[in-house]
């Protein structure tokens, strides 16, 4: 969590800027930064813009304006998939000295960008006024520390390694949807009864989302202690496991749908899955949320399960959130701070957001099935830090290698995308 990372260069829009993050007249920040004492307008920039993540969000809103009602919170979010373009629309505020009160990123590695920018406030005291680390799990603490200091509130757990199926599709061609397959070989021999029907077997969209496929099968494919020593340089890139890793990969996409690289984000894949086009789609726990908006029933119209190879294994990320240097209410950030990890605020996102909460006070009797599955796992599994989502290894890094497997999807060349692979390995590993 302490490697150094290099910031989403360049904006595609300027135009997108944050200059209601609190810089503007009807912004009236308090003079003291504690959080009792909020009033005005808090900036909070996210890519929670649309569906489900939308609604998780003003369900967290909801219960801020209860907390904090002389604190007015304004909406900065940013659409794109897993908040690329947000990223880059906020590495220009930050370096133009225009930062919101608090903004979205992902706990882990993606954080040590801000620090090493000096652009970001230490939280310890406040996780010691709010009682935060003993109400958060201590993997998830240690994850959250650098240096002994900790820099975010999260909000939630994720998981990365769900498989989301279809059960029509799946009893259509014979395979039983409460009998996963146990591993790969396994899974694309249910996948090739699938082919033989007509219908898709995996919906994958583009970018993110195929990368996030590839770290599931590295993941299926050299275990967890294998998949871990990718990051922290203990396994080989350039070895016979890997090579069989990214095989693996290569015959994945040949079950996948053809116009994956024109879905811009995981949506319309997972809807491929509910409107019965595709058996299968491997994707985070948001997911989750999105087939109970829809009516969606588990069980009945899906089903669930970890990655097959990945049983036993929790592939960890949580959305958190920050105190920016030079924020314009520092009270109104820590305000909603403050509900961002409290039980209730968990409680409330969560439920509506299909991850966990961060917080193991929250209450979750009425959660969902799949999640009172999630905390179970969390709490027993072996844990694993997403490539895609940024826990395992810094911006900089995932920005080459996801360029390598977007390039991939193209030539299908296994020892183009391993040497490369090896490489960007060998220029960011400590």
């Amino acid at each position: 969590m302490r490697r150094r990372l290099s910031l989403l260069a360049g904006v595609a829009t300027l135009g997108l800027t944050l200059a209601a993050c609190g810089g503007g007249a009807d912004n009236t920040p308090s003079d003291s930064s504690n959080a009792k004492d909020a009033t005005g307008k808090v900036g909070v920039f996210t890519w929670w813009a649309d569906g489900s993540e939308k609604a998780g969000l003003d369900a967290l809103v909801k219960v801020f304006g209860t907390d904090f009602p002389n604190v007015t919170f304004d909406n900065l979010a940013v659409a794109g998939g897993a908040g690329s373009q947000a990223k880059s629309v906020l590495a220009a505020q930050l370096k133009a000295g225009n930062p919101p009160d608090s903004f979205q990123a992902h706990a882990g590695a993606e954080l040590q960008d801000y620090i090493d920018a000096d652009q970001l406030e230490d939280l310890s005291s406040f996780y010691k006024d709010n009682d935060l680390t003993a109400q958060f799990p201590k993997d998830l603490v240690d994850r959250l520390t650098v240096d002994g200091k900790i820099y975010s509130v999260p909000s939630n757990i994720h998981r990365a390694n769900v498989v989301w199926a279809n059960v029509e599709v799946l009893k259509a061609a014979n395979v039983d949807p409460t009998k996963p397959a146990a591993d790969l070989d396994a899974w694309f021999a249910d996948m090739d009864k699938i082919k033989a029907t007509g219908k898709i077997p995996l919906a994958v969209a583009g970018s993110w989302t195929q990368v996030q496929l590839f770290e599931n099968i590295l993941l299926s494919s050299l275990g967890t202690d294998g998949y871990n020593g990718l990051w922290d340089g203990k396994t080989d890139w350039k070895g016979a496991d890997v090579t069989k890793a990214i095989t693996a990969y290569e015959k994945a996409l040949t079950y996948t749908n053809t116009d994956r690289d024109s879905l811009s984000d995981w949506a319309p894949a997972t809807q491929l899955v509910q409107d019965g086009a595709a058996a299968y789609n491997v994707m985070g726990d948001w997911a989750e949320a999105k087939f109970a908006q829809d009516g969606d029933k588990p069980g009945v119209d899906y089903v669930y399960f970890p990655t097959p190879g990945t049983a036993g294994t929790f592939d960890f990320l949580a959305d958190s959130f920050t105190l920016p240097k030079g924020a314009p209410n520092p009270a109104g950030a820590k305000a909603w701070l403050t509900t961002i990890g409290s039980a209730e605020g968990q409680t409330a996102f969560n439920k509506v957001k299909g991850s966990i909460p961060a917080n193991t006070t929250a209450k979750t009797d009425d959660f969902s099935e799949y999640q009172k599955s999630a905390i179970k796992d969390f709490g027993q599994d072996k844990i694993v830090s997403s490539l895609a989502h940024g826990a395992a290894v810094p911006v900089a890094w995932l920005n080459d290698l996801s360029t390598a497997v977007s390039k991939f999807g193209g030539d299908k060349n296994v020892d183009g995308l391993q040497t490369s692979a090896a490489e960007i390995a060998a220029k960011f590993a400590k």
